[in-house]
C-alpha cells in the first residue's frame, strides 16, 4: 500500500491545511481527449497514472463547486481508469454497489462537464442510472446491491449465449449486508463466470463494525510487498496472500489479492487476469484509501464522504454566516441522551448511520447502550426485537428509505408480536439532491396499514422532544416518529420532553370557511397558506394532527362538519396520512361529508434531485399550491378573478 498523502491527523474537511499539502493538478490535455472509455483502452498502460491524476484533479474541482459525494470516489480514481482500460464498456458491465464512488466513472464515460451539475435540478444524478448512460447498466444508491445484480446479468448473458464480462464493484462496509452474503452463497453455486472486486477501504460512510470487517483485516495483514505482488502477476497467476482459508473461498468464489488498489500498473495486471480467468465467480481484493490524493478527505474519511461546496486549496468547506435553528436529527440525539440519563433500559440502535441519525452523540453519552448494526437493517430491526422481548426501551434510528429495506422484519417480527420497538425515523418527506433513491416518501403508508402501530410526526423541533417523550411512554405496541433532513424552523426547545396524549391533535388558528389538517413538518406551509387565502378574505382553520395512527376522530368530524372544505397536507405517498382521514370518516359514518375533503400528498411519481424547496414545488406542497387548492373549492367568483392559480398566491406572497 501506497504512504498515506494526508497532511496529518488533524487536516480535516472543515480545516484549513498547510500550503503545499495538496496542490491541484493545472488540467493537462490528456483528459480533454478522454470523450469515452474507448479513448482511454487506447492510452498505453504508462499513461494510465496521469490520466489518474488528472481525474482527481478534476474530481476535486468539480465537486468543490458542486458538493456531493467524494472520499469514495477519490478512492477508486486508479480502479477507475484501470476498468475502464481493461473492459470493453459499454459491452462489458461495470456495476458499482451504491455507487457513492461513480464519479470519476461518470467523467470517463462522457459526463464530465455535466458533473459540474450534479444532484442539481436538471443536472446529473449523484449515482449510477440506468436512463442517464449506457455505461450504467444498473442504478443503485442503497448497499449490497451489485452482487446479486451482477449474478442476474451473467445469468441472463449465458442463456442468451452471449459473451461479456459481468464485473461488481463491492465496498467492504456494502459487503456487510445479508444481501451481499446471499448473493455470494447463489454465485457460488451456479458456478457462472462473475467478477467480483472488493474495494477495501476499512470505512463505510463512518467506520465498518463486526466480525466480517475483522476478516478483511486479517486478509490486509496477509499483503505481499509490492515486488511479490509484483511477480505473482507477471508470473500469470491469480494468487491469494492469505491462503484458502477465506471467506470467499467457503462461497465457492476464487480469491486473489489483497492488491493495492493504487498501483495502476499491479490493477491491471490483476484485471487482466481476472479476464482470462476460466469460468467461476473471482474476488479480487484491493486495498485502497477513502479520500486518497486529496490531504483533507483521506484524514477525515468519515467528513469527506458527502461534502458540501468547499475551497479546493483548503478543503475548508463554505458555511454560512447566518445562525440556522439546530438539526431535527441533532433534537432528536440530544433529547434521547436526555430521556436516556433518566431511563436505563433505553437503548439505541443503528445501522452504519451513527452520524447520519445522531446516535453518535448517544453512543459518546451512553456508549454501552448504542448498537452498531452495520449496513443490515433488516437484523437491526429483529435484533430490536429481541431487546424488547426483555424488557429494554430501544429506539432504532434509520433514514426512512433504508427501513424500506426492513419491512417484512417491521411487519413480521415487530408488529404481529406487537412489541414496543421505537422507530425513529430520519431523513423523512423530500431530501433534496440524492434524489430518487432517498425520497423517505414512504413510510406513512408503509407503517400505516400495519395494526397496532403509533404513528406521528413533529410540526417543529419542539414537537419532536416531546414525541420522543411520548415514545419511551409508549410500551404496549410499536411506534414511529417521523422527522426530515435538515434544520428546524427556529423555536425554543422545551427544557425535558412531556409525553403528549396519544392521538390528539392540535388547532393553532380558527377559521370558518376551510380547514387544513397538517401532518409534521408541512404545519409551516399550510399557516403560510392561510395567510395567502385570508388576503382573499377566505378564513381558514389550521390544525396539526400530531399523530396519523391513532387518528384523532373528534379532530377531524368537527374540521369536515364545520368548514366548507377539509384539506390534508402531507409530505408523503399516496395512501398515507390522507387515507386514515378517509377511513376516520367512513368509521364516523360521515361519508356524505366526502364531498367536503380534498387532500395534498406527494404526486404519483419520483420526485428527482433538486433542492429540498425546489422540490416542494415539483410535488405541490409549497404554500402557495396549498392556497390555490383550497381556493378552488370555493364559489364561481373566485374562478372568474382568476385567483385560483399559483401565480396568484406567489404575487399575493411576495
Amino acid at each position: 500500500m501506497q504512504d498515506n498523502p494526508a497532511a496529518g491527523p488533524n487536516a480535516g474537511l472543515d480545516e484549513a491545511v498547510p500550503a503545499g499539502s495538496t496542490a491541484l493538478l493545472a488540467l493537462p490535455p490528456a483528459l480533454e481527449r478522454i470523450s469515452s472509455p474507448a479513448d482511454v483502452r487506447a492510452l498505453p498502460v504508462s499513461a494510465l497514472k496521469g490520466l489518474a491524476e488528472e481525474v482527481r484533479a478534476d474530481l476535486i474541482d468539480s465537486v468543490s463547486q458542486t458538493g456531493g459525494h467524494f472520499g469514495a470516489g477519490l478512492g477508486v480514481v486508479e480502479l477507475t481508469v484501470a476498468l475502464h482500460h481493461v473492459f470493453d464498456t459499454p459491452r462489458d458491465k461495470i456495476i458499482w454497489d451504491v455507487s457513492h464512488q461513480c464519479y470519476p466513472h461518470k467523467i470517463l464515460t462522457g459526463r464530465r462537464d455535466a458533473l459540474r451539475r450534479v444532484r442539481q435540478a436538471g443536472g446529473p444524478s449523484g449515482f449510477t442510472c440506468r436512463a442517464e448512460s449506457e455505461y450504467d447498466p444498473f442504478g443503485a444508491a442503497h448497499s449490497s446491491t451489485a452482487i446479486s445484480a451482477g449474478l442476474g446479468f451473467a445469468a441472463a448473458r449465458d442463456l442468451k449465449g452471449h459473451h461479456f464480462h459481468v464485473i461488481a464493484v463491492v465496498g467492504d462496509g456494502a459487503l456487510s449486508g445479508g444481501m451481499a452474503f446471499e448473493a455470494l452463497n447463489n454465485a457460488g453455486a451456479q458456478g457462472r463466470r462473475l467478477i467480483v472486486i472488493i474495494n477495501d477501504n476499512d470505512m463505510s460512510i463512518a467506520p465498518p463494525s463486526g466480525a466480517l470487517r475483522t476478516h478483511l483485516t486479517e486478509l490486509r495483514s496477509c499483503m505481499a510487498d509490492e515486488a511479490a505482488r509484483r511477480a505473482a502477476i507477471d508470473s500469470g497467476e491469480l494468487i491469494s496472500f492469505a491462503g484458502d482459508a477465506t471467506l470467499f473461498e467457503g462461497f465457492g468464489a476464487r480469491y486473489a489479492g489483497p492488491f493495492d488498489g493504487h498501483n495502476m500498473e499491479e490493477i491491471v495486471g490483476a484485471l487482466k487476469l481476472a479476464a482470462a480467468a476460466p469460468d467461476g465467480p473471482i474476488v479480487l481484493h484491493f486495498v485502497t484509501e477513502k479520500g486518497h490524493g486529496y490531504a483533507p478527505a483521506a484524514s477525515a474519511p468519515d467528513k469527506g464522504h458527502a461534502v458540501g461546496q468547499f475551497d479546493p486549496a483548503t478543503g475548508v468547506q463554505k458555511k454560512s454566516s447566518a445562525k440556522a435553528a439546530p438539526s431535527y436529527t441533532n433534537v432528536f440525539a440530544e433529547a434521547l441522551i436526555a430521556e436516556a440519563t433518566a431511563d436505563e433500559s433505553i437503548v439505541a440502535i443503528t445501522a452504519a448511520m451513527p452520524s447520519g441519525t445522531g446516535l453518535d452523540k448517544f453512543a459518546a453519552a451512553h456508549p454501552e447502550r448504542c448498537f452498531e448494526a452495520g449496513i443490515a437493517e433488516q437484523h437491526a430491526v429483529t435484533f430490536a426485537a429481541g431487546m424488547a422481548c426483555e424488557g429494554l426501551k430501544p429506539f432504532a434510528g434509520i433514514y426512512s428509505t433504508f427501513l424500506q429495506r426492513a419491512f417484512d422484519q417491521v411487519v413480521h417480527d415487530v408488529a404481529i408480536q406487537k412489541l414496543p420497538v421505537r422507530f425513529a425515523i430520519d431523513r423523512a418527506g423530500l431530501v433534496g439532491a440524492d434524489g430518487v433513491t432517498h425520497q423517505g416518501s414512504y413510510d406513512i403508508t408503509y407503517l400505516g396499514c400495519l395494526p397496532h402501530f403509533v404513528l406521528m410526526a413533529p410540526a417543529d423541533e419542539a414537537e419532536l422532544v416531546h414525541m420522543v417523550a411520548t415514545a419511551v411512554a409508549i410500551e404496549d405496541r410499536p411506534s414511529a416518529l417521523r422527522y426530515p433532513r435538515g434544520n428546524g424552523v427556529g423555536v425554543a426547545l422545551p427544557e425535558a420532553g412531556t409525553a403528549l396524549d396519544i392521538g390528539k391533535g392540535r388547532v393553532l388558528r380558527e377559521g370558518a370557511d376551510a380547514a387544513i389538517l397538517s401532518y409534521g413538518t408541512m404545519l409551516g406551509s399550510a399557516l403560510a397558506a392561510a395567510d395567502l387565502l385570508a388576503e382573499r378574505g377566505i378564513s381558514v382553520t389550521v390544525a396539526d394532527a400530531r399523530f396519523a395512527k391513532p387518528i384523532d376522530d373528534a379532530l377531524v368530524r368537527d374540521l369536515v362538519s364545520n368548514h366548507e372544505v377539509l384539506l390534508t397536507v402531507e409530505e408523503g405517498s399516496i395512501g398515507g396520512f390522507a387515507a386514515q382521514v378517509v377511513d376516520s370518516l367512513r368509521r364516523q359514518r360521515l361519508t356524505d361529508q366526502m364531498s367536503r375533503f380534498t387532500s395534498i400528498h406527494l404526486p404519483d411519481q419520483f420526485i428527482h434531485h433538486d433542492s429540498q424547496d425546489g422540490q416542494a414545488v415539483t410535488a405541490g406542497l409549497d404554500a402557495q399550491a396549498i392556497a390555490a387548492e383550497v381556493a378552488a373549492h370555493f364559489a364561481f367568483d373566485y374562478r372568474r378573478k382568476g385567483l385560483l392559480d399559483r401565480t396568484a398566491f406567489t404575487v399575493a406572497a411576495q
